[in-house]
């Protein structure tokens, strides 16, 4: 189809054909996973303040006033320095401190990323001196570095947030534990997000109880925090609008400036071929994501990719519009019903919110 083809009916499409998520392979340079380690765009305005807890769940209110809590005392000095060496010189053993991280546990759809990026703006530090990333982005950081500038890097900080905590292998259970030990003997505060509780993370994964002491070690460093509540996306909102034809799909996408058109089972493939540390990148500067011929992915490794490229579009907040199964179709329901539950309703949850953010791109 060319630049300038018009359908039926309607008026000229623009004049340059949408982009491609499948002709992108980004490079993600080291430096640039670093200083991409603050809230994404969607969560740049978010404050404490702009929170809306559910009055039916008062455990939403209390994560506010936890963290607000928690935000205001790390505004002193670093852990480290003076104050840790004089307790060498006590003739007493010092008590063992508390845990230096709340973790915050509950459903998808709660608000637990909201309330982690408001902690990250209300603590007291340059942005320089707090990180925020992902489980993934922080694994891939270190996979970028390499495991003792990793800890270099990170030991000055005062606050490393790390969202949607997941423990998905062996490997990086034994990786994070010792990580975020190193952090927090070097005084950095922590503070994550997750749908499964740190005592059960890995659960229905792996053999978690091989790994009870790694798994157990991370726990100790957090004071779990519960926020209970139903998906907000869903909250006194419609249904989410249903698939579109290709046709409407593909008019909406050479109508849109910085729209991407891709075949769903297309863009599953060149998924396996780009690390899903680089998938922020491939969604640089889209204005929407066009997809046509959704179907259902046809295996759990496949699935897992596809929830990383749901978490960046959302945090990014582009805009999907689709044809074929609608996104609550995506998964089987042996996947809904296994270990990564949580992850696949999350996806589910946002790219549904995602879908009805499109809306405005299909002519009526």
């Amino acid at each position: 189809m060319s630049s300038s083809t018009a359908f039926p009916g309607q008026s000229p499409l623009a004049e340059t054909a949408p982009l491609s998520l499948c002709a992108r392979e980004p490079h993600v340079p080291a430096d640039r996973l670093v200083a991409e380690m603050v809230p994404p765009p969607r969560f740049d305005s978010v404050r404490f303040d702009t929170y809306v807890p559910d009055p039916n769940q008062p455990s939403q209110s209390e994560a506010v006033t936890v963290l607000a809590g928690f935000a205001a005392g790390l505004g002193g000095a670093h852990a480290t320095g003076s104050g840790r060496r004089k307790w060498f010189g006590n003739k007493k053993p010092a008590a063992p401190a508390a845990p230096r991280g709340v973790y915050l546990d509950g459903g998808y759809g709660v608000g637990k990323t909201h309330l982690l990026a408001s902690l990250w703006h209300a603590t007291p530090a340059e942005p320089s001196l707090k990180a925020f990333g992902t489980f993934v982005e922080l694994t891939n950081l270190v996979g970028a570095l390499g495991f003792q500038q990793t800890v270099r890097t990170l030991s000055g900080h005062r606050l490393l947030c790390i969202d949607e905590f997941e423990l998905d292998d062996p490997g990086d259970t034994v990786l994070v534990s010792s990580l975020l030990s190193r952090l927090v003997e070097a005084g950095v505060a922590l503070a994550a997000t997750s749908n499964t509780l740190p005592g059960k993370l890995g659960e229905g994964r792996f053999a978690a109880a091989d790994f009870l002491r790694e798994i157990q070690g991370l726990s100790a460093h957090f004071r779990p925090l519960r926020i209970d509540g139903e998906d907000y996306r869903h909250r006194g909102l419609p249904e989410a609008p249903p698939p579109y034809s290709d046709e409407q799909v593909t008019r909406a996408a050479y109508a849109t400036p910085g729209a991407s058109l891709d075949d769903f089972p297309g863009l599953l493939d060149h998924l396996a071929k780009v690390h899903p540390s680089r998938y922020g990148a491939l969604t640089d500067e889209l204005g929407a994501v066009c997809l046509t011929g959704v179907t259902a992915v046809p295996d759990q490794s496949t699935a897992l990719r596809l929830v990383v490229l749901a978490d960046r579009l959302y945090d990014r907040e582009v805009p999907v519009l689709a044809s074929g199964l609608p996104f609550d179709r995506l998964f089987s329901d042996e996947m809904l019903n296994g270990g990564y539950r949580k992850k696949y309703f999350r996806a589910i949850s946002r790219l549904t919110a995602l879908a009805r953010d499109a809306k405005g791109l299909v002519a009526q």
